[in-house]
């Protein structure tokens, strides 16, 4: 139900207008409100003086308020988009109040009538849907949080492609849940907002949080709400939603219903996700990993940035989610892997495939828009674009001479539900075969521009546009046949009073006076030397002349919202379409990967083994051959059950020989393996994870009063009591963040719950070597040591994870490569020296002379019996034999 037109309250001093923007603020009082004046928006107030600010535009005033200035600010309607998009990134609410009505229509309600404004939208982060304030090739979304009887549930709405997924859990996987959508935007009941459980998940989001009122999440009136947002009598069709996911979907609907003022957007039908069916993976894991952002927040050095080969921007959000949410079940997992597999194989049909993908608009957003009344002609061609896509990849795979005709070796499973999703397409391309002959190649941007209909299609359009742009030839043609009718030399001339009307001279007037009544020729009027004529036709004529312009414009806005409203009515197989075609893109863009750089097919199972031989990150890797170098893989064997090899590997070596990346190599595997995708390794068998932990990096939350290692402890504590024999965890550094024994007691502790309580497979990098003894210790740890070897003076970083503790850490080597002053290396060397050999039974070092490395070294008290060696000599003046000599001579004084 649309929100009531704003008309002016009856306010003692206050201008009609701008009673109406003060009744227009009340109504979105949180919201900077851009008041529609004839080519701008203006801004009063408050909103005005943040406008000024953000945008740098000008802050002027107009007119008094209560004695005082009103301050006012303004930005040119054509140029909304652009400033829409720096408030939003700014984090405010904008609600936008239009002109309903034109002048005219106004005055016919009085003749001191203004015209009338409503708030047509409020933009919010997770409510946008231009293209100009999108990412294309990633997903915007809207989330909302709600918790009922101890679980937790998490909605979520796509508004600009018209996804829906519901996700019920348990409370300690909110955070990681909430993640794996990244939303722009989370609704959350105000009871939750401080809740202690529920906030962490919150801030973790990386969204904008919005605190609606509780009574709002009531499980009776949400479920009324989603029932009025799809139009349903009752939900039972959509699945079996726990009390949690009913709140959570009726916030989503009441935001929606507030923020699009009564438009009703095209929604699928909510996707429910078990939580046992993705891979838990929490924010903190997520930022380790760098899975869709880098820790700069930019998705260029991200692991999605450096497998994504997708030709259309529905695949490149379709492969986002694939990464972002991978999979937890085999069947689904191997099912996914069916379909890279099989494109992998069939090169030209792939490479046919991505060619006619890459012609594709993008059919969601367009539907989307378009339902909202946001739509414009482009959106229009968009989707007739996408359905020419639909139809000539339908036909790549039923093409005979492509492998596909094998009956022995069809499409797997996934790709053929594409495919009769792409199969209904034609029946949809039937239902808008006007739009698609009778919109023009190229359409305006806005339909109000006109110029969209292709001529021949309507016309009564077609004759109205002849008459708005070629008057003077049809009035010519008039003309002629006037004459021809009449036998009277006529001249159809125009004036402000007349219109157009017939001339001639009183003589050649005189047959038609004697015709009378009964002709054709009316007359209009005399004067001294010229007569006028009208006819019915020149009339009619005249009338459609002077209108055609504005029937021309209203016949194509008329054809317009019907095509509009038939891609309404038609919006669920349309993005059952995109749906697909996105989908198709993905599998061949990971197909396209896979072949680029060597990846396999893993082996997912219900194992508890991890395996991988030769394998390689594939974000470093691209890095390092970008440069002209080579990578070097690493074996890993993790088996949760401790049969064949370890289920936690100690991991020794260097600052710089690649533990990090090594640790962080084998979690990613993990995500592309469960995520359906190929692995960078040259064979992997995963035992699917159910839960995933990244505990690599330092990091601090000092605004809320977490120091570097209070953050580590918390993560470490998560893990703890998160972790299952199926999770896969890879620890760095625990316990360097405090003192020596402190910390190496609680890295011994950890590394012995993790195997002795947890059971996870675990990647256990650290300095103290003292951990090393735990493979003696506990029966299934193992020793693994990234490689280093010094060479001439120098330290050679082998990035090669071998069986066994590394020796040493070279600490003092890597402090030389990084530039640290040599006096000061060398101090390091020899206050190491004496710690190796001389380490007193309380590790103090009380005999260490204090501030020895500042100590300059002691002045010569004159020349050293070298130098007056040296200085003696006359190079030219030796033979060879004395020359050797001498230099026999100096190397004794030298020693």
């Amino acid at each position: 139900m649309n929100a009531p037109v704003v008309h002016p309250p009856v306010l003692e001093g206050v201008t009609p207008v701008m009673g109406q923007y003060l009744a227009a603020k009340a109504a979105q009082p949180d919201a900077v409100v851009f008041f529609r004046m004839g080519d701008f928006y203006e801004l009063f107030f408050k909103d005005a003086e943040i406008a000024s600010a953000a945008l740098g535009i000008a802050l002027t005033k107009r007119g008094k308020h209560q004695g005082e200035d009103i301050p006012m600010a303004g930005v040119p309607v054509h140029a909304l988009d652009g400033y829409l998009a720096r408030l939003i990134r700014l984090g405010h609410r904008v609600a936008i109040c239009e002109q309903i009505e034109t002048p005219a229509e106004a005055k016919k309600r009085g003749s001191k009538a203004i015209v009338a404004r409503d708030i047509v939208r409020v933009v919010t982060p997770g409510t946008l849907t231009e293209d100009t304030l999108l990412d294309a090739r990633g997903a915007n979304r809207l989330a909302a949080v709600a918790v009922r009887r101890g679980r937790a549930a998490v909605a979520v709405v796509e508004l600009s492609a018209g996804a829906v997924d519901s996700l019920a859990c348990d409370l300690r996987d909110l955070g990681a849940a909430l993640a794996a959508f990244r939303p722009s935007e989370v609704l959350v009941p105000d009871k939750l907002y401080s809740d202690a459980e529920v906030r962490p998940a919150l801030d973790g989001s990386g969204g904008l949080v919005q605190a609606l009122a509780s009574a709002v999440a009531e499980p009776g009136a949400a479920r009324t709400r989603v029932e009025r947002l799809y139009g349903v009598a009752s939900l039972d069709g959509f699945g079996a939603f726990e009390e949690a996911e009913v709140s959570a979907l009726g916030l989503i609907a009441a935001y929606l219903e507030t923020t699009q003022a009564g438009r009703i957007p095209a929604l699928s039908p909510p996707r429910r996700s078990g939580e046992s069916g993705f891979l838990a993976i929490d924010p903190a894991t997520r930022a380790s990993l760098e899975i869709d952002r880098s820790q700069r927040g930019e998705r260029e050095g991200s692991l999605l940035h450096a497998i994504d080969r997708t030709v259309t921007s529905g695949g490149a959000r379709a492969l986002a989610e694939r990464v972002s949410r991978p999979l937890r079940d085999p069947a689904a997992i191997n099912a996914a892997l069916d379909s890279v597999e099989w494109l992998l194989e069939r090169r030209d049909l792939r490479r046919d495939l991505r060619d006619a993908l890459r012609s594709s608009a993008d059919v969601a957003r367009a539907v989307s828009r378009l339902a909202l009344g946001r739509g414009g002609p482009r959106d229009l061609a968009a989707i007739r674009s996408g359905l020419a896509t639909a139809e000539a990849v339908g036909g790549l795979f039923l093409t005979a001479g492509h492998p596909v005709g094998d009956p022995l070796n069809p499409p797997p499973e996934r790709l053929t539900a594409c495919l009769d999703r792409l199969a209904t397409t034609a029946e949809v391309g039937r239902l808008l075969a006007d739009l698609i002959d009778g919109l023009v190649d190229e359409p305006p941007h806005l339909a109000r521009d006109g110029g969209l209909v292709r001529p021949g299609f309507r016309p009564e359009l077609d004759e109205a546009l002849r008459l708005r742009d070629d008057s003077r030839r049809v009035v010519a043609e008039l003309e002629a046949r006037a004459v021809a009718e009449s036998g009277v030399p006529f001249k159809v001339r125009h004036n402000a009073v007349l219109g157009y009307f017939l001339e001639t001279n009183a003589k050649h007037a005189e047959p038609l006076f004697r015709a009378g009544p009964e002709s054709a020729f009316i007359h209009r009027q005399t004067l001294a030397n010229q007569v006028r004529f009208t006819t019915v036709e020149l009339s009619e004529l005249d009338a459609k002349i002077s209108q055609a312009g504005f029937r021309a414009l209203a016949m194509e806005g008329e054809t317009f919202e019907a095509w509009r409203a038939e891609v309404q009515r038609l919006a669920t197989p349309l993005q059952a379409a995109a749906d697909a075609l996105a989908d198709l893109d993905a599998s061949a863009a990971l197909a396209e990967w896979a072949e680029q750089v060597g990846a396999v097919r893993p082996v997912v199972d219900d194992s508890l083994v991890f395996d991988v031989r030769a394998a390689r990150h594939p974000v470093v890797e691209a890095a390092v051959k970008a440069a002209g170098d080579p990578f070097s893989p690493n074996v890993c064997r993790l088996d949760g059950a401790g049969v064949g090899c370890a289920r936690l590997s100690i991991v020794t070596g260097p600052n710089m020989a690649g533990k990090s990346t090594f640790l962080r190599q084998n979690a990613l595997l993990v995500v592309l393996a469960q995520a359906g995708c190929f692995v960078p390794a040259a064979a992997m068998r995963l035992g699917v994870v159910d839960r995933l932990f990244s505990r690599v990096g330092a990091g601090d939350d000092l605004a809320r009063g977490r120091s570097t290692f209070m953050m580590e402890m918390v993560e470490t504590a998560a893990i703890l009591t998160q972790a299952t024999d199926r999770s896969f965890v890879v620890l760095d550094e625990i316990g360097r963040g405090t003192a020596t024994y402190d910390g190496l007691a609680i890295a011994w502790s950890v590394a012995e719950a993790l195997h002795e309580t947890n059971r996870a497979r675990t990647l256990f990098a650290t300095h103290y070597h003292e951990l090393a003894r735990l493979e003696d210790r506990l029966a299934h740890v193992c020793n693994l040591s990234m490689k280093a070897r010094e060479w001439n003076g120098d330290l050679v970083f082998l990035h090669e994870a071998t069986p066994g503790a590394a020796d040493r850490s070279y600490g003092v080597q890597v402090a030389r490569l990084a530039g640290v002053p040599g006096a000061v290396v060398a101090r390091a060397a020899s206050v190491l020296e004496r710690l190796e050999t001389e380490k007193s039974a309380h590790g103090r070092l009380d005999d260490l002379p204090l501030f020895a490395v500042m100590e300059p070294a002691a002045a010569p008290a004159g020349p050293s019996p070298l130098d007056l060696a040296l200085a003696d000599l006359d190079p030219d003046a030796l033979s060879p034999r004395e020359a050797l000599e001498a230099l026999y001579r100096l190397k004794a004084l030298g020693t």
